[in-house]
């Protein structure tokens, strides 16, 4: 086992762990570090890996509001009772916010559009400046709906907010939060509905590469770095998650405003 390949990995998985929950965007990132760095690396099957990393840290920062929801969700089923009413609601429109970027990933995934993206790093610069321009707009918006205040329009909405994510340079969880904000919710309760969106999704988008994995050949050696890759991304997915959760209510999207911008300008100007 090289220990150069494993920094390599390592690298990678702190890479996702840090941008995949904050506003700037972590498949842009991965692109963004592909060019400028030459790694002989399955970036596809790594990038599973490492969502599936986050994926769990959200999971775990979460699990509380996802146990009530679950109890609230098969309680009502079972029982009808009022107590139980909210939590039901707020499940179905989970998934409805969960529909329209759903469908888009599905006709993406079809025309294979990200290959295309890949072949010109400008657009993630682009895409980039436009996260920065959404934040920018929203940066001092305070809603006033709480969770149980989402409707069937304010759900949609966000959805179609989170097919802007779909495309590598512009953040889902920025795209997601904004259009929860706009939509008038509370700066936490944006966040939260943002990353009750992203379990679905990410799950989804998961098992939809699980077979491309499978039958990829994998050595022991190609596993532990997977593995390593995987819990870092984890570990750093939680800490960032819950950093970022108080910029927000915090109101200081101004911070990677700033960001976006500067990294997009530099990959326009000189990738």
């Amino acid at each position: 086992m090289s220990f150069i390949e494993l920094l390599k990995y390592m690298f990678l998985g702190f890479i996702q762990g840090f941008t995949e929950t904050i506003p700037v965007s972590s498949s842009g990132h991965l692109m963004i570090f592909k060019r400028l760095i030459s790694l002989e690396v399955d970036f596809d099957t790594l990038a599973v890996v490492t969502n599936f990393g986050s994926l769990l840290a959200i999971i775990i920062l979460f699990r509380q509001d996802i146990i009530e929801l679950i109890k609230c969700f098969f309680g009502y089923l079972k029982t009808k009772e009022e107590k139980y009413k909210s939590g039901y609601k707020y499940c179905w429109l989970i998934v409805l916010g969960c529909i329209p970027a759903g469908l888009m990933g599905l006709l993406v995934s079809k025309l294979d559009v990200f290959a295309k993206i890949e072949n010109n790093i400008k657009i993630v610069g682009l895409s980039l400046v436009i996260t920065a321009i959404l934040l920018f707009i929203i940066r001092n918006f305070k809603g006033k709906k709480g969770d149980y205040d989402i409707t069937v329009k304010n759900a949609l909405m966000v959805g179609f907010f989170q097919i802007l994510g779909l495309f590598p340079g512009i953040s889902r969880s920025g795209s997601t939060i904004v259009g929860g904000i706009t939509q008038g919710l509370k700066r936490d309760t944006a966040f939260k509905y943002s990353f009750m969106l992203y379990i679905p999704i990410s799950v989804a988008a998961m098992l939809l590469e699980i077979g491309n994995i499978l039958n990829s050949s994998l050595t022991v050696e190609i596993l532990i770095y997977y593995f390593v890759a995987f819990l870092i991304s984890l570990i750093v997915t939680f800490l960032v998650t819950k950093w970022f959760r108080e910029i927000v209510n915090k109101g200081k999207l101004i911070y990677f405003v700033i960001y976006c911008t500067v990294v997009g300008c530099l990959v326009i100007l000189f990738l």
